[in-house]
């Protein structure tokens, strides 16, 4: 009997030991080491511009050390194993994205945006035909506006009396405009003259009268204002205005344009 008992010991402790369980466990070992190792480099290279991506590696990692220790040491030594490996992932990200740009080089989000060299863009001209009265008037005002009067006031309107905007001109002048927002093909008329030239003067107390339509006017009206000193601007003559390519209205009829200060 007691013979019997040592060969069975001896054949448990045999069965205890298993050379290719072990050759295994040591090669699983390696490999293990081996991928920390390149998963370590690999986050420490791409953790400034992959963060997300050096978390998931270290996270990877540290399941692969917790498979490991769940067969050698039990759930305790594991719990610690998962825990440690998180905190060295967030570590590792750490001191990555502490690390100084290497030299020459610059954040993307600091870049200097490129400068436009070519030449500016010139100013779509102003389609005063589709205006309706209203935004016309508006339109004249800031013409006078950009040209140096002050005091610029639309009050077209009910009752207005033939005074759309009215302005001081920067020489200290006066001035009183009457709209006319037509359409293409109508002309002003000499009887439109008549009424502006009646109260521009005697109620406005215009000291430079202008009358600026999108249309045309009649010659008899041309006639009438070169009679009452009326400056008639037609279409051409306020595109002309708006592009700066001629003086504005309350110029007109001087031998040079005043200089102004």
């Amino acid at each position: 009997m007691g013979i019997q008992v040592r060969r069975s010991v001896r054949e448990g402790r045999g069965a205890g030991f298993d050379v290719r369980r072990t050759a295994l466990g040591f090669a699983l070992i390696a490999l293990l080491l081996c991928g920390a190792g390149l998963v370590v480099r690999t986050g420490l290279e791409s953790a400034g511009r992959h963060p997300v991506a050096a978390v998931a590696s270290a996270v990877l990692l540290g399941a692969g050390v917790l498979a490991l220790l769940r067969r050698r040491r039990g759930r305790r030594a594991a719990a610690r194993a998962a825990a440690a490996a998180v905190d060295t992932a967030y570590e590792v990200v750490d001191a990555a994205l502490a690390e100084p740009p290497a030299a020459g080089t610059t954040p993307a989000a600091a870049q200097a945006p490129p400068v436009d060299h070519a030449a500016p863009e010139q100013a779509l001209p102003v389609d005063y035909e589709v205006m309706d009265p209203y935004d016309f008037e508006e339109a004249v005002a800031g013409l006078c506006r950009r040209d140096g009067c002050l005091d610029v006031e639309v009050v077209g309107g009910a009752g207005d009396l033939g005074a759309d905007v009215v302005a001081t001109t920067p020489d200290g002048r006066r001035l009183v405009v009457q709209c006319k927002r037509y359409t293409s093909g109508n002309k002003v008329g000499s009887q439109d003259l008549q009424r502006f030239g009646g109260t521009c003067y005697a109620v406005h107390e215009a000291e430079v009268a202008v009358m600026v339509t999108t249309g045309e006017f009649t010659e008899p009206a041309l006639d009438y204002a070169a009679q009452c000193d009326i400056v008639c601007t037609g279409l051409d003559e306020l595109i002309a205005w708006s592009e700066g390519a001629a003086a504005p209205p309350w110029y007109a009829g001087t031998a040079v344009r005043p200089t102004e200060g």
